[in-house]
């Protein structure tokens, strides 16, 4: 059985291994996965290329950067259409306030089983925001 198509899907995070887990889990789901690990060349990627999600870490080079944030505001403001989940390790009210404003769909924690985001990105494709 052929995997369904879902389209193109961005993943950026800094640490290589999980651009590699995210993006092989992702692909056997029958996403295009591009992937960065700084916010420039995820910006300029935005800038280029169409995609359906975005699944951006919060912190990119720099145990205090929320260089995500920019990312996913770089996100929104390409498409509305884009469905767009901020993963962190340090998520609190006030940071999840702050993505949505920017155009996050979902916040999730990292940790997180690559099942389940997976399944909140195909949750918000499927439904909109």
């Amino acid at each position: 059985m052929q995997p369904r198509a879902y389209g193109r899907v961005l993943v950026v995070d800094d640490e290589g291994t999980i651009l590699f887990a995210v993006g092989e889990f992702l692909g056997r789901l029958g996403f295009e996965v591009h992937t960065a690990s700084e916010r420039e060349e995820a910006e300029a990627l935005l800038a280029h290329v169409t995609y359906v999600g975005l699944i951006a870490d919060l912190r990119l080079m720099g145990s205090d950067s929320r260089e995500g944030l920019e990312v996913i505001a770089a996100g929104r403001e390409r498409s509305r259409d884009i469905r767009i989940i901020l993963l962190s390790a340090f998520t609190c009210p006030e940071l999840e306030q702050e993505a949505r404003l920017r155009g996050a769909d979902a916040v999730l924690r990292k940790p997180r089983p690559l099942s389940e985001v997976a399944s909140c990105l195909l949750d918000l494709l499927e439904g909109g925001r």
